[in-house]
């Protein structure tokens, strides 16, 4: 049976199963008038629950039987709120700056892991392993920072990594721009190809382990 049947997975369907109440009452506190970039536009419910079935579509989550997620840099929990609406479970590590990212996650019911990706840093043990990883509109390298991913950075991230992937499991990394317009060097890029990824602009997928 395909998953999709049992969940509408349409923005207005996935919006009407979050509480109206709590999420207002969230939004009250974090709104402004035009946030731009900044952290406040990802109270636009319409904009970021599409964004996220988009992921989801683009990784046939809406196809498959049930998964274990991690996603990294988890943010709103949006994108695991919706996977677990089709009946995947999954598994957030974040910051834990925002407020606001706290509040919606929670209410959500999305379990958040928190903790800093830093270069040459172990993630945290999670005590189990994934069938999917991802990790979207990354930051984590030190983006449009000084000091940002090499090679070495990578490697270290990567090996990490593999230890909480399933035999065969997918990873799908989504890089942000940097300064130059590019989403990694040429070196990092071949690098990335080398371990198996297949790339498509700021897509870095491997389909079947690291």
């Amino acid at each position: 049976v395909l998953r999709s049947n049992r969940f509408p997975l349409e923005t207005k369907h996935v919006i009407k199963t979050i509480d109206p109440a709590g999420f207002e009452h969230i939004r009250q506190r974090y709104a402004v008038a035009d946030p731009g970039a900044d952290w406040p536009k990802y109270l636009d419910l319409d904009r970021w629950i599409g964004v996220n079935i988009r992921r989801i579509r683009q990784l046939e989550l809406d196809l498959t039987r049930p998964k274990q997620i991690l996603d990294l840099g988890c943010g709103t929990g949006y994108f695991l709120y919706i996977a677990q609406l089709l009946g995947h479970s999954g598994v957030g590590l974040d910051l834990d700056r925002l407020p606001m990212f706290r509040e919606i996650t929670r209410l959500l019911g999305v379990r958040r892991i928190v903790q800093q990706i830093q270069a040459f840093r172990p993630l945290p043990k999670f005590g189990q392993k994934f069938d999917v990883i991802t990790a979207f509109m990354i930051c984590f390298n030190n983006h449009k920072m000084p000091g940002l991913w090499g090679i070495p950075e990578w490697e270290f991230f990567f090996n990490d990594l593999g230890k909480y992937l399933k035999p065969r499991g997918r990873v799908w990394l989504e890089l942000n721009q940097e300064y130059d317009e590019t989403f990694y060097t040429p070196e990092l890029k071949q690098f990335f190809q080398k371990r198996g990824a297949k790339i498509h602009e700021q897509k870095v997928i491997f389909n079947s382990g690291l």
